[in-house]
């Protein structure tokens, strides 16, 4: 079993016919190893190409009428990648994964407003995110799948880099993934780490958890809170920045601490008091949690 992916997502790559975009659509369809699962590519003003044989079309609406897919990766420039996230939210995709990073904060507001507004049921991962990716399936976004295997346990992060370090630790221990979300570091994003927790938290073959955090913002807290009263599997985290000065800017774009909020002890105490097992060390991410598990 899985979140978010399997083996039957549909997926349109919105900005195929870029170097990006056709590059990450090459080792995606190489990793699906002939699964039918990327079916459609989009570039405004060039329907009617084909991309690694992946017919283009002029907009998400037409993908999704012509090749029924349900679910989006975006690898469009900046500037035009809200308006991208827009599009693939009013053809009412369930899943819209925005690669891009880069994004004007004011452009993200806009979008999420929008997204509440008008009640969309579309789950939005990042932007600023590496993806998603449920081992031996599917692979949507930049992540190397080969250091991928498949299991029962979830892993979810806002840092891609600590993304690839947590499921590398956790493949040499012998540990398989269910499926592994990057939500992105960006301050204006999608879903967060409680949402992807909840859906492996109801995933019948999810057996355990790494959650891999940073510094800024609440949404770790926000996290604990959630596991303290709901997570009935264990969960091993790891919270980067302990050593960043409070007014900071670290790395993404949401990793700055402000009004003394969003320090990295006060994560590692919330999620401590909610019964999270917590490494001070990157490299004991696996270990910690295979620890726990016994």
């Amino acid at each position: 079993m899985s979140i978010l992916i399997n083996k039957n997502t549909r997926i349109v790559t919105q900005g195929i016919t870029g170097n990006t975009g056709e590059f990450h659509t090459r080792q995606c369809l190489e990793y699906a190893n002939g699964r039918e699962c990327f079916v459609a590519g989009v570039t405004p003003g060039k329907g009617g190409q084909e991309v690694l044989g992946v017919p283009v079309l002029d907009t998400v609406a037409e993908a999704k009428q012509q090749y029924g897919v349900n679910a989006s990766v975006i690898y469009v420039p900046p500037r035009f990648a809200a308006s991208a996230i827009d599009e693939a939210v009013d053809a009412e995709l369930d899943l819209v994964i925005c690669i891009t990073e880069g994004i004007p904060v004011a452009d993200m507001i806009k979008t999420r407003d929008r997204m509440r507004k008008m009640n969309s049921k579309t789950v939005l991962v990042g932007p600023n995110c590496p993806g998603v990716i449920t081992p031996d399936e599917v692979k949507i976004g930049i992540m190397p799948g080969y250091i991928h295997k498949k299991g029962n346990i979830g892993v979810v992060s806002r840092s891609g880099t600590l993304t690839y370090e947590a499921v590398h630790q956790l493949t040499q221990l012998g540990m398989g993934q269910s499926t592994c979300v990057g939500i992105g570091g960006d301050p204006v994003n999608g879903m967060k780490h409680k949402d992807v927790l909840q859906m492996f938290n109801d995933d019948p073959e999810t057996e355990g958890v790494v959650m891999c955090g940073e510094i800024g913002g609440t949404d770790e807290e926000d996290c604990a809170a959630w596991i303290k009263d709901n997570m009935s599997k264990p969960v091993a985290a790891f919270i980067a920045g302990v050593t960043a000065p409070p007014g900071k800017r670290m790395g993404h774009a949401g990793a700055i601490i402000s009004g003394g909020q969003g320090t990295a002890q006060s994560k590692i105490d919330a999620l401590e008091d909610a019964g999270v097992h917590v490494t001070l060390n990157p490299s004991e991410m696996g270990s910690t949690l295979k620890k726990v598990m016994g």
